[in-house]
């Protein structure tokens, strides 16, 4: 066995959005707007909090990791077979902030669950932009 083949692999997705880091970390981290985006959930922005993410197809198992506010939010995702971190890095800039996902932790033989991660971290970014756009 190669090593590329045992690699697992990651989904990024990379933004430039025109807001505010602080703006964009309290629809990351306020659940009812968590929710708006995303999934239900039980969230809340402290290491070590197991929360859960609720949709029609089931749940996704999480727990945080890194809190650092309006920089870093990193978490388990656990779900079907799947264990992974997504981490969000917020970046300021000129014009609003880099957004950055990255879901790590794909084995190869997981391949929907790739593709899954691939088609849908791009729809949760138009979301997540929808939301920005009509909250104070």
């Amino acid at each position: 066995m190669t090593a590329a083949s045992t690699e697992a692999r990651s989904v990024v997705v990379e933004r430039d959005v025109p807001f505010p880091p602080e703006k964009i970390w309290r629809a990351l981290t306020q659940p009812h707007l968590i929710e708006e985006w995303l999934m239900k959930n039980d969230f809340a922005p402290v290491v070590d909090h197991g929360f859960s993410l609720r949709n029609d197809w089931g749940a996704v198992a999480c727990r945080v990791l890194a809190v650092e506010p309006h920089t870093t939010l990193s978490y388990t995702w656990d779900a079907l077979g799947l264990e992974s971190v997504v981490t969000w890095t917020l970046t300021p800039t000129s014009t609003g902030t880099l957004l950055r996902m990255e879901q790590k932790g794909f084995r190869p033989d997981q391949r929907q669950a790739f593709g899954g991660a691939q088609a849908g971290w791009p729809k949760f970014f138009d979301n997540l932009e929808q939301v920005l756009a009509r909250t104070e």
